[in-house]
């Protein structure tokens, strides 16, 4: 149901307010098959989106996947066919390949980041650095990659971080409000030098974040949580630095980069 509710405004942004004045001039309504091409090496992501696109403009329209979201394609192979009527298929055409395009997109450069540190002890998760309203979908792509998801929204845990400092005043007093209130959520708490750290040892909250730190501090950082928080690095990690990020010993290290800045991967429709 979420994933039709996402697929309907997508199209409806498409055919508002006079639907597809083009293809409307079309006169041949006998069925027709299409392909679906990658043009570029990519972990696919997105077919039942590009599937409910199509079944949007019609039922009957037959979708026919050629692999798995999550999976390896190389460029110029078959992702999918669609058989049916040639005005729908038209119509949803650029939906489709949207949706293909930008979960693979996310998909494809996470797995990148993945494999960079293959071999560590840490894992590649995504932020909430995300287009408004497509979160949902380029988590999704994130995990497809092989990663792992941040929280979803404000209410899924407490992340304290420096503006949150920075206005409260005091982080040892912020962290103790955080442990009297979680109400079973979890709390990261976001440091950027370790001073900061060394005032909150010892308060029960779930996990350190090392935030534009660079290896050395977060080593030592790491060393004074004694395996007492998880730990995550962030800020400024690419796909140079992010094994030798990993190698410092944190657990996780979050990367915007991978939502915000993941480039489309380019599909066609041929007919």
């Amino acid at each position: 149901m979420i994933t039709q509710n996402i697929v309907k405004n997508a199209m409806l942004e498409d055919l508002r307010p006079s639907g597809d004045i083009t293809t409307q001039l079309i006169k041949n309504n006998n069925k027709i098959k299409a392909k679906i091409i990658s043009n570029e090496n990519c972990i696919i992501g997105g077919l039942n989106f590009a599937k409910e696109a199509f079944k949007y403009s019609d039922k009957k329209i037959i979708f026919k996947t050629k692999t798995k979201d999550g999976k390896k394609i190389k460029k110029g192979k078959l992702v999918a066919t669609i058989y049916g009527n040639p005005k729908a298929i038209l119509k949803s055409e650029r939906v489709a390949l949207n949706f293909l395009s930008l979960i693979s997109g996310v998909a494809t450069l996470t797995r990148k980041f993945v494999d960079r540190i293959k071999g560590k002890s840490c894992k590649i998760c995504c932020t909430r650095k995300t287009a408004p309203n497509l979160r949902l979908i380029q988590k999704y792509g994130v995990r497809l990659g092989g990663g792992i998801n941040h929280r979803f929204n404000l209410s899924d845990e407490i992340l304290i971080k420096d503006n949150h400092i920075s206005v409260d005043g005091n982080i040892k007093n912020l962290v103790k409000r955080a442990v009297k209130n979680k109400k079973g959520k979890k709390i990261t708490v976001e440091i950027d030098n370790l001073n900061q750290l060394k005032k909150i040892l010892g308060l029960k909250f779930n996990r350190v974040l090392f935030d534009n730190m660079n290896r050395k501090n977060i080593k030592k950082g790491i060393r004074l949580v004694k395996d007492k928080y998880e730990t995550e690095a962030s800020g400024g990690v690419s796909l140079k630095n992010v094994r030798k990020i990993a190698a410092s010993g944190v657990r996780r290290i979050s990367v915007g980069q991978i939502t915000h800045s993941a480039p489309s991967i380019n599909f066609n429709l041929e007919i």
